[in-house]
């Protein structure tokens, strides 16, 4: 059998915790970054113009929102952290901790969880300006703290 790496880790992850939710992983082994793209869906009923963060406006009757958290390498990868809902770095070669993974999906799972109906009260409510979703580090920590069980590191795929 293969050796596990964050990105089979990931998937089964996901798989097994987010099948509400349409998500992605997305490798770019050049860059030693691994994107987790995660997509909202709600019906604009009123058929409001949204603008999205470009500026283009959109009246369709239902409304995409996708974000989504970067896994990088501090040495190699070449990021732009305002491109991302979160950037979080993994150790080179050695991957992420399973908690951190383990804890990184629950919390996402949280953030969509949250922000679905964060999405349907933007378009529901005349007076919101603006929707968009919410990493929040301390958040996270207190997930990845509550892990209970074995804590070895889970290694980036190699190529």
């Amino acid at each position: 059998m293969a050796k596990e790496t964050m990105l089979h880790f990931l998937d089964e992850q996901l798989t097994k915790k987010m099948s509400d939710y349409e998500v992605a992983i997305d490798w770019d082994n050049r860059n030693h970054t691994i994107e987790l793209v995660f997509l909202l869906f709600a019906e604009n009923k009123e058929q409001w113009l949204i603008d999205d963060a470009t500026g283009v406006g959109s009246e369709e009757e239902v409304i995409e929102f996708e974000d989504s958290i970067l896994l990088y390498d501090p040495v190699k990868s070449k990021i732009d952290p305002d491109d991302y809902l979160a950037c979080l770095p993994y150790a080179g070669k050695k991957g992420m901790k399973k908690s951190e993974l383990v804890g990184l999906v629950d919390y996402i799972k949280e953030i969509l969880d949250e922000g679905q109906g964060d999405l349907l009260d933007f378009l529901d409510q005349e007076e919101t300006d603006v929707f968009e979703l919410h990493f929040d580090e301390a958040r996270y920590a207190q997930i990845v703290a509550a892990y209970k069980g074995p804590d070895q590191m889970i290694p980036y795929p190699s190529y």
